[in-house]
């Protein structure tokens, strides 16, 4: 099942919600071949860094004739939810090209205490 999930329906704050998945698909030209430094973070509202991770992204040599590459890569997290709000996955690539994945979070009404839901 593919999906993209921009809301969190929570039955009570603070909370964590188990294995949140980020999947990313890094685009390149084939001039950018080699490792390329990335970094995610994931901020409340505020910009309150909440969880942060650095890793790398390698990029091979494509097939002759091909000019554009690909690396993907699937993350798992368990997200910490203080409170009720906007959130964003914060990805810097090389330092200096960042992209921001919103993401926001409420409590459902008349909560029961269990579980989440994604919209």
């Amino acid at each position: 099942m593919l999906g993209l999930f921009q809301h969190v329906w929570v039955a009570a704050f603070p909370t964590v919600h188990p294995r949140a998945h980020l999947v990313l698909r890094v685009r390149g030209r084939r001039t950018e071949i080699g490792d390329h430094a990335m970094r995610i973070r994931f901020v409340d509202e505020h910009g309150t860094r909440l969880l942060e991770g650095e890793g790398s992204v390698q990029f091979g040599e494509p097939p002759a004739g091909v000019v554009d590459i690909e690396a993907g890569a699937v993350l798992v997290f368990d997200l910490p939810l203080p409170q009720p709000g906007a959130y964003a996955f914060e990805i810097t690539f090389d330092g200096d090209v960042e992209y921001r994945v919103p993401l926001t979070a409420a409590q459902v009404p008349g909560g029961n205490g269990e579980g989440t839901t994604l919209h």
